[in-house]
């Protein structure tokens, strides 16, 4: 069993002592969670973890705040704009600049985090692009109060933030965090690389070897981290990652459904008339994949390296926009 950050300890007092002057600070009446659901949530942390279940309730009860904007950030996401305005955003002259800057003055640790676990800096460097503008803009949500809100008052995936709530409490918990201070994204994603709670516990690594994982100050971290969690999901270095597709004849629109893992071979969607500019070996596992241009339907074949990118962020969108930020930073910087 861990040992309880002291902060559960502070919490509980405090939280008598109010009650105890008449000036406790309880939740609004208009507040849309659930109560009955916080506090069981916080009973599962003293059983499961041995943390003060009153204390916890308090914590995401009193101290945590809902908050309307994040449930109206999360139900209108980026991902759900068509590709020519979502390549807009990122693919940018300020952005690809910017990762020029960013890579020449971490050169020698992105060669680190290349050699260690075989993912090339342009990758990272675009990643990290995408995600903060460079560690430029991390979020303005606490974190505690995003997955309050969408822990309790999200129920189309109040079971997945809850055990990110839940892992959230438990790494501030590991880490010595004051559970009401890291600030990040609408949903909870924190530091310099966005990494969400479960993916900070399992992928974190600290890169630059001081005892502490810190992602939100320490640049060795963060782009450890990023190579970390790619290697984890079966990169393969030097593979390719996708490829501008031309369709001889009717697109078959069974080679455009099902979820994003390549689940054909480059021979079978060959024989369909899928064309590609560069020669890819027969058995290499892909994927077709179509964005919506203004001038129609623009079509890639994605490889293995693309579906570990979706792995980051489940979107084909996000994926290819790092992926062309990735090629458009290498290509200038040269």
């Amino acid at each position: 069993m861990n040992e309880v950050h002291p902060f559960f300890y502070r919490a509980l007092v405090i939280g008598v002592l109010l009650i105890s002057t008449g000036c406790s600070s309880f939740a609004a009446p208009d507040d849309p969670a659930d109560a009955r659901a916080m506090r069981d949530f916080a009973q599962t942390m003293a059983d499961q973890h041995g943390m003060d279940a009153t204390a916890v309730e308090a914590l995401i009860r009193d101290e945590a705040a809902h908050q309307q904007s994040i449930i109206d950030a999360i139900s209108n996401p980026a991902e759900a704009l068509p590709w020519h305005r979502y390549r807009a955003i990122f693919l940018t002259d300020e952005r690809i600049n910017a990762g020029i800057a960013y890579w020449n003055e971490h050169r020698e640790l992105l060669d680190a985090v290349e050699d260690r676990y075989g993912v090339p800096a342009e990758i990272v460097v675009a990643i990290i692009g995408v995600e903060t503008q460079y560690g430029r803009y991390r979020g303005r949500h606490r974190v505690l109060d995003a997955l309050r809100t969408l822990a309790f008052a999200y129920p189309p995936r109040a079971d997945f933030f809850r055990s990110e709530l839940e892992a959230f409490l438990i790494l501030t918990n590991e880490e010595g965090i004051d559970p009401r201070t890291p600030l990040g994204s609408y949903a909870g994603a924190m530091g310099v690389p966005q990494f969400i709670a479960s993916s900070y516990r399992a992928y974190a690594v600290d890169f630059n070897g001081n005892g502490r994982r810190d992602l939100f100050s320490e640049p060795a971290d963060a782009i450890g981290s990023v190579g970390n969690y790619f290697a984890r999901h079966h990169w393969r270095a030097g593979a390719p990652i996708a490829q501008p597709a031309q369709i001889e004849g009717r697109v078959d629109e069974d080679l455009l459904g099902g979820d994003l893992k390549p689940r054909h071979v480059v021979a079978d969607l060959t024989q369909q008339g899928v064309r590609t500019q560069r020669p890819l070996a027969a058995d290499e596992p892909a994927r077709l994949l179509a964005l919506e241009t203004r001038n129609g339907p623009e079509y890639w074949l994605t490889l293995n390296n693309f579906y570990v990118i979706t792995r980051y962020n489940h979107s084909p969108l996000y994926a290819m926009a790092v992926y062309q930020l990735a090629q458009a930073i290498k290509a200038k910087r040269r």
